[in-house]
């Protein structure tokens, strides 16, 4: 195969497991997650240092203890350093928010960016691509107050779902 078309496919395939890592912390699909990095992947977000084996539990259990969560990544700018390894940088925006004293929903909006380092592997589906090492910088932070609740405003009836735990009925095996 020319090299270029495999370099676009494995662009592509990078980029799937990002928009896969936003939609299963969104969705709080664990099995999802735990796809997008290799086991032994070197994690650094700060409140975290380690494995990505021993970060899933942690992440995940803070997605849980938001009342929602959203994630958007942008699309990466990624360099291959052979056909095997690449890196890539991208930029996020993360909005979540906790259910108050006052029944009202309130969090941040964050910006940051992820630098990763990416390695294809032997996995289940044959060779595929995932993170082997990941840091988070964050770059700023905005208070969401006044959060919508998760029945439709009859002034701007949108539906609105309230994913607090696995296996949503809307999630859909994509």
């Amino acid at each position: 195969m020319d090299a270029r078309l495999q370099e676009l496919l494995d662009k592509q395939a990078i980029g799937e497991v990002i928009q896969r890592y936003c939609r299963t912390l969104d969705w709080l699909d664990d099995a999802g997650q735990a796809s997008c990095y290799w086991p032994d992947a070197a994690i650094e977000y700060g409140f975290f240092s380690g494995k990505a084996e021993d970060f899933l539990p942690v992440v995940m259990a803070t997605e849980r203890s938001l009342a929602r969560r959203w994630h958007m990544l942008s699309q990466p700018l990624i360099r291959f350093h052979s056909a095997v390894s690449a890196s890539s940088e991208c930029y996020g925006i993360f909005g979540g928010g906790r259910m108050q004293e006052d029944g009202s929903i309130a969090g941040d909006l964050i910006g940051g960016r992820y630098l990763d380092e990416w390695e294809k592997r032997s996995g289940e589906t044959g060779d595929e691509w995932r993170i082997s090492a990941r840091a988070y910088v964050l770059d700023w932070k905005s208070p969401l107050t006044d959060q919508p609740m998760f029945e439709p405003d009859p002034a701007f009836p949108l539906p609105t779902y309230r994913i607090d735990a696995s296996g949503h009925p809307a999630y859909r095996a994509l």
